[in-house]
């Protein structure tokens, strides 16, 4: 399903848009909480650390431009009515962390700090790939609507997570490509489950196959 008719709609509408901003504040701040999760106790490097840093800061610069709506003042937390399809962006991250995790785990036989490290590794790779996809759209319909709100900053520093991210997988595995696209097609289908409940909730529905 394609994002950009959702983010019109919801761009269209300040209390959806109020939390559609919101909701991605809470997926930047569940993002930096797994990667402060994934560090060990003593060798901790710098990357990690940034990393955590500025998914933090994302979160707190989208609870921000929640200012610049009319709506903004109702969302002050993350609880679900607070939320566009609270249950599917919950599940969302922490389901592609145990996916991934089963899949090393089988594919490289790790365990520990090790699994946790390379799940690390992977799942933010697949969630920098999906953001350098996202924001860009989002900005495009925030620019369209001529509306206060931007992510212009948050874009210019995923792609260099991104970069980051894939100079740290060259360094963990040869064939690291082989696996971050099966990690890739993982993400993809949480992502579609997550925006055609997006779509539903905004009043849009999943194309229908054509039938002869």
């Amino acid at each position: 399903m394609d994002i950009k008719p959702i983010l019109e709609n919801i761009v269209s509408d300040n209390l959806l848009h109020a939390k559609w901003l919101n909701t991605l504040s809470y997926m930047e701040n569940a993002g930096a909480k797994k990667i402060s999760a994934s560090e060990h106790k003593e060798n901790v490097n710098l990357i990690i650390l940034k990393h955590a840093a500025e998914e933090h800061r994302h979160a707190y610069y989208l609870k921000k431009q929640l200012d610049k709506l009319e709506e903004g003042q109702s969302c002050k937390t993350y609880r679900n009515e607070e939320l566009l399809s609270p249950n599917h962006t919950k599940f969302y991250l922490n389901a592609l962390d145990v996916a991934v995790c089963r899949y090393l785990k089988s594919e490289f036989r790790l365990s520990g700090h090790e699994l946790k490290f390379a799940a690390y590794l992977f799942v933010t790779y697949a969630i920098e790939v999906r953001a350098d996809e996202l924001y860009p759209v989002y900005q495009e319909v925030l620019t369209a609507a001529g509306s206060k709100v931007t992510v212009k900053s948050i874009i210019l520093e995923e792609e260099g997570h991104l970069e980051e991210m894939l100079n740290q997988l060259k360094s963990f595995s040869a064939d690291w490509e082989q696996h971050a696209e099966l990690v890739i097609k993982i993400e993809q289908q949480m992502f579609e489950d997550w925006i055609s409940n997006l779509g539903s909730i905004v009043g849009l529905k999943p194309a229908q196959p054509f039938l002869a």
